[in-house]
């Protein structure tokens, strides 16, 4: 962990390759629901099980597609934002915070999405998940602000 850095970049660095494995489950999912659908986004792979006439959509695919694209729109601010904050020299308690509740408001809104839970659940998961980005994204503005 020596070449790695702080404890607080380690600890961004957990939460953010927990992230990214989601990500990839959430994108393995997807595919796995498309073959049970037999819903295809290409005429080739449509064609490679079953026929073409399998092109087509699926609601529940759908609903998968959205969620991983979500993923994407917030994780990726993230992963800058939250190694930037890293170089900042926060305390590690409330980086660690930050860290986390963004973890666990991401993993509630893929539950929220996935499962279709009743509304306000996955607003209320993503607006959670939103404070320690805001939070961080003032804190480096704050830092370098002088440099501008």
């Amino acid at each position: 962990t020596g070449m790695l850095g702080s404890d607080v970049l380690l600890c961004f660095i957990f939460y953010s390759t927990l992230l990214i494995l989601k990500m990839y489950i959430i994108a393995i999912f997807t595919g796995q629901v498309r073959l049970r659908k037999k819903a295809f986004a290409n005429p080739e792979d449509a064609d490679r099980h079953g026929g073409v006439q399998f092109c087509r959509t699926d609601p529940y695919v759908e609903r998968c597609r959205r969620a991983h694209v979500n993923d994407m729109e917030n994780i990726l601010p993230f992963l800058f934002l939250g190694a930037v904050y890293s170089m900042t020299g926060p305390s590690y308690a409330v980086a660690r915070l930050h860290f986390l509740v963004f973890f666990l408001g991401r993993v509630l809104h893929s539950i929220a999405y996935l499962l279709a839970l009743k509304a306000p659940t996955r607003s209320f998961a993503y607006v959670i998940a939103q404070v320690p980005c805001v939070s961080m994204a003032i804190q480096i503005l704050m830092e370098v602000a002088s440099f501008a």
